[in-house]
């Protein structure tokens, strides 16, 4: 089998440390019969300790030399596609006898962020979600409220979300390696979200932290006055010192469907 060359335009880096996939699956742990999909599976670092522990597992790769060569392998059941235009809840639902999905992956960097929120609608369909990303990019989603951190990624996830990150890993990790460090993070969907309007929470959450510096009475405060909210919310704060529990019921007073 040739050598496969990594793609820049893919966001490709392999990872090959078999210290750092060891310690990668054990957070996973995999268990028989369990329905697992990986995202990117590349030349198949995680895939083979995973389908190891877990006996069958779906891939996603976009890569259709890549792919061709996961297809030989029957224990694996291929999605040659755009990760953005798998429809995940569909993916459920065909192993549903199974039980919830469990996602993993080594996510591309350069579409990590639009990869989250592709899978946000499919949470209640999930188990668990472990992915390799950006440190930078975890150090944000599991931020508190107070630091630079802390932003609309950090709110849009936690709503839906128990988010945990587990240990860094170093770009020599790689092959190529990346000119940044990573992440592994753990994401637990919570059982019982509050109920609002998603897309609703999303532009609220984007007009708050649209200028940081500034209080929320500036920005916030100007987008509530348009929608005719009288409730009780402090805007004499800035966007990086409100919970997520705040925004959120704040989203869920003004959801049509929680009205």
């Amino acid at each position: 089998m040739g050598q496969h060359i990594a793609r820049k335009r893919f966001g490709q880096h392999f990872l090959s440390d078999t210290a750092v996939i060891d310690a990668i699956v054990r957070a996973i742990d995999p268990r028989p019969g369990q329905p697992l999909v990986e995202i990117g599976p590349g030349l198949g670092a995680m895939t083979d300790p995973l389908v190891a522990r877990c006996g069958a597992l779906t891939v996603v790769e976009l890569d259709r030399d890549l792919a061709a060569r996961l297809r030989r392998r029957p224990e694996l059941t291929v999605v040659e596609s755009d990760v953005l235009q798998v429809d995940f809840r569909a993916l459920a639902a065909e192993r549903a006898a199974q039980g919830p999905l469990r996602v993993v992956g080594n996510l591309p960097y350069n579409i990590s962020s639009p990869i989250l929120f592709h899978l946000l609608p499919a949470a209640d369909v999930v188990l668990d979600q472990h992915f390799m990303l950006q440190k930078e990019v975890v150090d944000r989603m599991a931020a508190a409220p107070g630091g630079k951190d802390y932003g609309r990624l950090s709110v849009m996830l936690q709503w839906r979300y128990q988010v945990e990150s587990l240990f860094d890993v170093p770009p020599e990790a790689f092959e190529p390696p990346p000119r940044v460090d990573s992440s592994i993070v753990r994401m637990l969907p919570w059982p019982k979200p509050a109920a609002l309007d998603a897309a609703l929470l999303q532009e609220l959450v984007a007009v708050a932290f649209s200028q940081r510096r500034k209080l929320l009475r500036h920005t916030l405060g100007r987008w509530l006055e348009q929608r005719g909210f009288n409730g009780d919310f402090n805007l004499q704060r800035r966007a990086e010192e409100v919970p997520v529990d705040e925004y959120v019921a704040l989203a869920a007073a003004l959801s049509p469907a929680t009205a």
